[in-house]
């Protein structure tokens, strides 16, 4: 096994995503200094809540490779499920495309493009991550039932922050009164159609843009194949 395997994966992915977050940082740059205006500054705040789902499934996939604590593998898991609807959310932010002085619409346009399709990029691959970690670990039908699950989970995640204004933070400072809000529309979901057709749309959206990068594009994600042979010289140098 290639002892440099390791160190050359997360390389690669940080000049990747280095060059995706640079640019989306120059397009936002140049437009609050042209327009003088921080409308749409809340996209930095946005692509670092995406970028931390990321960083988590690697220390996650990191943790299980070397057998580290299972408090360590659950807290980094945990962190990577709570904060992954943060990278699709982003697409969702075209709610707030409109004319604006000083700045033309086609710029905005692709501004937006630029930071959904990175925020997308970045859950994709904290997804596969957590994949290969898990089908390395039990098995394949696992793997598959974490994607499934996670893309749903995002899509209501992506309901929760977009129409109920909660975000993940809230999970540590009003875990009370999030827990009644979801409790209430799993209780009467008749009631909520508007939770679980969001819900629905964007998971499976989010899974078949999945599927298609997954097969089609390993690569774009650091596919299982790849992780896996990180993960094991991560293990054969001893950690």
């Amino acid at each position: 096994m290639n002892p440099g395997a390791y160190k050359d994966g997360p390389t690669s992915r940080l000049l990747l995503f280095g060059m995706l977050l640079s640019w989306c940082a120059a397009l936002l740059l140049f437009r609050f200094v042209r327009s003088g205006s921080l409308a749409l500054g809340f996209l930095v705040w946005n692509l670092f809540l995406a970028a931390i789902p990321a960083v988590a499934a690697w220390f996650f996939a990191r943790a299980m490779a070397k057998g580290s604590s299972l408090i360590k593998q659950v807290g980094w898991f945990v962190i990577w499920l709570v904060f992954l609807p943060n990278a699709p959310y982003i697409i969702t932010d075209f709610v707030h495309l409109t004319t604006r002085p000083g700045i033309p619409l086609w710029y905005d346009i692709a501004l937006l493009i630029s930071c959904a399709g990175t925020g997308l990029l970045l859950g994709y691959t904290s997804i596969a991550d957590v994949q290969a970690a898990i089908t390395r670990r039990f098995s394949t039908f696992l793997g598959w039932v974490l994607v499934i699950a996670a893309v749903l989970l995002s899509g209501f995640g992506i309901y929760l922050g977009r129409f109920l204004r909660w975000n993940s933070w809230d999970t540590l400072t009003s875990p009370h009164q999030l827990f009644l809000e979801i409790a209430d529309r799993l209780i009467n979901p008749l009631s909520h159609p508007q939770t679980f057709g969001v819900t629905a749309v964007y998971g499976v959206g989010l899974f078949l843009g999945y599927v298609a990068l997954r097969f089609w594009q390993p690569a774009t994600l650091g596919g299982s194949e790849r992780t896996e042979t990180i993960l094991n010289a991560e293990e054969g140098t001893g950690g």
